[in-house]
């Protein structure tokens, strides 16, 4: 016998959540790409240039944030059943890719300037910068509760924090070469940035990879999952249990769950207490169970955990 038992699909992702902050931190990010541009062109500062463009870049991964989130909303179908929450994920992903080719593009461009440094005004480049970093500061406060809930959140959180540190970056070099005129400090400060972001960015690719592979929730443990399970009254084994996370903040599950013959009447009453054991103890909200009775798994084909 075999009974099936699931909750709605119709979550709220971590990401929709956070679309009003991603617009604030859009146009805030373009504002300072803005200002950027037109403070490279009156002080003759390659490094804000550099610096806006590094603003625009990440404001086009905000934007792809926004996108997914959007796409992620859109209802599920036959086709797709859960939707495209997993558009998030992937963006973050995508995210994470932009993150190196950008600390690749200012490594490039840092060994470049040591070989060849161009004069600078500093403190016209000091007072963009300025600008540049309390505009990120801000963003990243607008987006510092979302980062923590949504993983694509956090690639545009990180992006912000890249260019927070190029600007802060270009106001220390602002500085040193107004005292000293020595221009080759903006290019071991563009380094020391890069060293900065490119672990943020390998952390963020390492968590969108293994949502893509339907690995295990890292804070979950199967093992603890299934000894809740088997402490419930009738549940004799629990196989073939399965956990994954669909987007950020949506982890699922499946099971086949053996119970005692006498518990077969009250199928109904039991799915309701595991998926209630499931929901407040490991925040499953959507599970899929099977319920079987004594000798039912030597008729199943392959099994798994």
């Amino acid at each position: 016998m075999g009974a099936g038992h699931g909750h709605g699909h119709g979550h709220v992702t971590a990401g929709s959540a956070n679309r009003g902050r991603l617009t604030v931190v859009l146009l805030m990010m373009l504002s300072v790409a803005g200002v950027q541009v037109v403070g490279a062109a009156t002080t003759g500062s390659l490094a804000l240039l550099a610096d806006a463009g590094h603003t625009v870049t990440d404001s086009i991964g905000v934007l792809l944030a926004l996108a997914a989130v959007w796409i992620a909303s859109r209802p599920a179908c036959t086709k797709r059943t859960f939707g495209y929450q997993r558009a998030e994920i992937l963006a973050a992903a995508v995210n994470a890719l932009v993150l190196f080719v950008l600390c690749a593009f200012i490594v490039l461009e840092a060994i470049d300037r040591l070989r060849d440094p161009s004069p600078v005004a500093g403190p016209g480049m000091v007072a963009v910068a300025a600008f540049g970093l309390i505009m990120n500061i801000a963003a990243m406060l607008v987006l510092r509760r979302g980062q923590r809930e949504s993983l694509n959140v956090r690639g545009a959180y990180l992006e912000v924090m890249g260019d927070a540190l190029s600007s802060l970056g270009v106001i220390v070099g602002g500085v040193l070469i107004w005292l000293t005129a020595w221009e080759r400090t903006d290019s071991i400060i563009s380094l020391v940035i890069a060293a900065i972001v490119v672990p943020r960015a390998w952390s963020l690719l390492r968590e969108a990879v293994h949502v893509l592979l339907e690995a295990t929730p890292r804070d979950m443990d199967l093992n603890e999952v299934r000894a809740h399970l088997l402490r419930q009254p009738g549940v004799v084994d629990v196989h073939d249990l399965h956990a994954w996370t669909i987007t950020s903040g949506v982890p699922v599950m499946s099971a086949h769950v053996v119970v005692d013959d006498d518990y077969l009447t009250e199928a109904g009453r039991m799915l309701d207490e595991l998926h209630t054991c499931l929901a407040g103890h490991f925040d499953v909200e959507h599970s899929t169970l099977q319920i079987e009775p004594v000798g039912h798994v030597n008729h199943e084909g392959a099994r798994h955990y």
